[in-house]
């Protein structure tokens, strides 16, 4: 799980560095023309709350659809899953759905061809880049939400937001 957690923070890490930037798709949000929110009063994660309903639920259910298809192991022979003896980090080939053009663990194919010391050396590394990047990625957000609360940052300026990080849907939230 650590493995896991600590790739979704380091993609959140980088997330949050290039959404700081300013930077979004060079393509419209909706089918509507609806531009991407712009970086402003609360910077990163106020353009969270920007975001349509539909789209946040668009990156649930595609997270959602990314941690079933890790769980659902032994589908076209794949290995067991990590808790029954399968490799940790492995993550199942999307090959059975005949729809995806490349997997998530090594899609080029090249982690296949090194000797297990330097992929031992390597998930060593990436257990540590994930754990710096969980570090980073809530520092950023404590940052955010507390300013001075890391001092370091304090100095970066990054800008104060007034939500709740812990509370996703809280300004659009309905079920019906």
């Amino acid at each position: 799980a650590e493995i896991k957690h600590g790739r979704v923070a380091m993609a959140g890490f980088v997330g949050y560095l290039v959404q700081a930037q300013g930077a979004t798709w060079p393509f419209k949000m909706t089918l509507a023309g609806d531009a991407w929110p712009k970086l402003g009063d609360g910077g990163v994660p106020a353009q969270w709350d920007a975001l349509p309903e539909a789209s946040k639920w668009q990156i649930i259910a595609f997270v959602g659809f990314l941690e079933f298809w890790s769980e659902i192991q032994n589908v076209g022979g794949a290995e067991p899953h990590y808790m029954r003896g399968g490799k940790p980090g492995a993550y199942p080939s999307f090959k059975p759905l005949k729809f995806l053009p490349a997997d998530l663990y090594d899609p080029s194919g090249g982690m296949r061809k090194q000797p297990e010391e330097k992929k031992a050396r390597g998930r060593a590394i990436e257990i540590n880049n994930g754990r710096l990047a969980m570090i980073g990625l809530f520092g950023f957000l404590a940052e955010a939400k507390v300013p001075g609360s890391v001092p370091i940052l304090s100095k970066v300026g990054i800008p104060a937001y007034s939500g709740d990080v812990m509370a996703p849907f809280e300004t659009n939230f309905h079920i019906f």
